[in-house]
């Protein structure tokens, strides 16, 4: 005899293993495909001049601001001029407020303005309403059966490094 059934099950179950494995791989590729059109849409919807990527400073400050720019260089690990530039454009387009830093007279503190704020809270409530739509013949439980998952799944990756 030439394995055990245990050793069959086992090699089976790795196959398996690494189908799924497979499959989660690529259908997180096509999420990572559709996170970024759906960044590009929401930059755009925001204002017409917003570049993705300081679509993404914007929502960062408007998740952990006031901060300053440094701590936005660290947060993106981006060099000082890329954020001095996208920080120019937000504050250029109104959605950024600069204000003294009340610890360091010599720092600034940004932080979303009116405007942006209501800016981003519009665009937010119409891709969820976009989202409900789309999903709307998922069940309560299973859209919450979903974010559960799919929070376990980035958890394990956030601690895994």
């Amino acid at each position: 005899m030439t394995g055990s059934p245990v050793t069959t099950r086992a090699a089976d179950d790795t196959a398996e293993r690494q189908d799924s494995l497979r499959q989660i791989e690529a259908e997180v590729g096509v999420l990572i495909k559709r996170v970024r059109r759906v960044i590009a849409e929401r930059a755009q919807e925001v204002h017409e001049s917003l570049h993705p990527s300081t679509f993404l400073v914007l929502t960062h400050l408007a998740d952990h601001g006031p901060l300053r720019a440094s701590a936005i260089v660290c947060h993106f690990a981006m060099d000082k001029a890329s954020v001095s530039r996208q920080v120019q454009h937000l504050l250029d387009l109104g959605l950024v407020d600069r204000t003294p830093d009340p610890e360091d007279g010599r720092a600034t503190l940004l932080s979303l303005s009116d405007d942006g704020r209501r800016r981003l809270r519009d665009v937010a409530a119409h891709r969820r309403q976009l989202l409900d739509e789309r999903l709307g013949d998922w069940d309560e439980r299973e859209l919450a059966d979903f974010a559960a998952v799919l929070a376990r799944y980035n958890a394990t990756l956030e601690r895994a490094g």
